[in-house]
């Protein structure tokens, strides 16, 4: 390391240790933004590079690039790829408020840091779309902007909503069935709320589960149950004794796409199910919005018009900034999930009603998100070659795969290595209950804002930790 470098890492090491307790990437970016103000950091400044600044900080990589994103994204540092990160200068006005940003795909420093800790979509002209959407919207006539939305003020974007869900079997449904809610997760909430009764219910979920499962029910002070899978999904025999030994209210399940592991529950599992939930009374709950493709099997809403329930979004397919999800309610219930999202924030904003109507109506819109389909399935064809061999479960419409790791790696040991290695990916124990058996796999999401040949390039690091586990002892 040469002497201007060591000054540089020797002045923000200083200015670390002056920092409040906090969160560490939260210390390191107050460090830098009081070295630069206090001109202890001059413009022009190249800070070190991730991994040296925290082996000098005693912290990952993953850290110091969080804290240099937060000052980059504020306009503080200027990163230049294949350079490293400078100082831009000194802010002119007081520190803007410390905003969290994800996880980008090369760290500011310059190494390559690709998060595929989620699966990501590509800008294929969404983003076009939704401005121009946005112009046409800001150009009609709204007297509703000064009221109040209604529920007749919703109509055309539920018509809207089950026009785009035209393909999926949900039996007899019209468009009073349907509330808008902010992406999938409200809708989770909202189905949740408008289900559950008593002091502590009990929802099923699968063992391994989306955890905005339980994060759900546990706001609602219920108790999450997981249900033992096979291959094809939840077991039937074990989810009808769980259903009557907890009197259980709910099962929360994905089974078009299983989250994290791939799996799709076949028709003939699906009936069994439905047939355990028919017998106890229990509501199911459809989690639709990991699926990426458009051929469905019949829901549970079709095959429990009383019982079922069924949750999608645009997030996966189109974008998940604007936070628009559908939940279809039984036709006997759709008055409790109304009263839900009424009760709770009214509804959706009429602006961003009226732009999915808009969004949801175009011929374009659809051709986007086969372009979408397109690239996701590219991916995940990438990263099944390059980790052949190895234990991996995947499905072209998945923006994920599943790998279970071979002997010598934990899951958290292995995200550790992965991470100081400049890839980020998700631990089987973030999706199992917390008390519950975690098996030794992780989820690796398909990152299509990445180019091809970096995201392969990043395959290709957990290959070599895959190929060569730790010979050491893990406790």
């Amino acid at each position: 390391m040469s002497v201007e470098k060591n000054i540089v890492t020797d002045t923000i090491f200083e200015l670390f240790e002056n920092q409040a307790s906090a969160p560490k990437y939260r210390m390191l970016a107050g460090a830098l933004r009081d070295g630069i103000t206090q001109g202890k950091l001059a413009a022009g400044t190249r800070l070190p590079p991730v991994r040296e600044l925290g082996w000098r900080l005693g912290m990952t990589p993953g850290t110091v690039a969080r804290a240099y994103t937060i000052l980059t994204d504020e306009s503080v540092l200027v990163a230049e790829v294949g350079r490293g990160t400078f100082v831009r200068g000194a802010p002119e006005t007081a520190p803007p408020l410390l905003i969290e940003s994800g996880p980008r795909e090369v760290t500011p420093s310059g190494d390559a840091m690709v998060s595929l800790f989620t699966g990501r979509i590509p800008d294929l002209g969404q983003v076009a779309l939704v401005r121009e959407a946005l112009a046409r919207i800001s150009a009609r006539p709204s007297p509703g902007l000064m009221d109040y939305p209604t529920s007749r003020a919703f109509a055309p974007a539920r018509q809207a909503a089950l026009n785009w869900l035209a393909d999926v079997p949900m039996g007899q449904v019209h468009h009073e069935d349907v509330v808008l809610s902010h992406g999938a997760q409200n809708g989770i909430s909202l189905v949740m709320q408008a289900v559950l009764r008593g002091r502590r219910p009990v929802v099923l979920v699968e063992e391994l589960c989306y955890p905005g499962f339980r994060r759900a029910a546990e706001l609602l002070r219920a108790e999450p149950v997981p249900v033992p899978m096979d291959a094809q999904g939840l077991r039937p025999d074990a989810l009808a004794e769980l259903a009557r030994k907890h009197e259980a209210q709910l099962l929360c399940t994905s089974p078009a796409m299983h989250n994290p592991t791939t799996h799709v529950t076949p028709p003939a599992r699906r009936r069994e199910i439905a047939t355990v939930a028919r017998s106890c009374g229990l509501h199911v709950l459809e989690d639709d919005s990991t699926f990426l493709g458009e051929a469905r099997c019949e829901t549970y809403r079709a095959m429990l018009p009383e019982q079922g329930w069924f949750v999608s979004s645009i997030s996966k397919t189109l974008t998940p900034s604007l936070r628009v999800g559908f939940v279809i309610a039984p036709r006997a219930r759709r008055g409790d999930l109304r009263r839900a999202a009424e009760y709770g924030f009214f509804g959706l904003a009429l602006p961003l009603a009226d732009l999915v109507t808009d969004l949801l109506s175009r011929r374009e819109t659809r051709e986007i998100v086969r372009a979408v389909r397109e690239r996701n399935a590219l991916y995940v064809r990438s990263a099944v070659n390059f980790l052949g061999g190895h234990d991996i479960t995947w499905n072209e419409e998945a923006p994920f795969v599943w790998l279970r790791l071979p002997a010598g790696w934990r899951a958290a040991a292995f995200c550790m290595a992965a991470e100081a290695e400049g890839v980020q990916v998700r631990a089987a124990e973030e999706f199992a209950l917390r008390d519950a058996f975690a098996p030794h796999a992780v989820r690796i999401g398909m990152n299509g804002q990445v180019p091809l040949p970096e995201f392969e390039a990043a395959i290709l690091k957990l290959r070599r930790l895959l190929d060569d586990p730790p010979e050491q002892i893990l406790v």
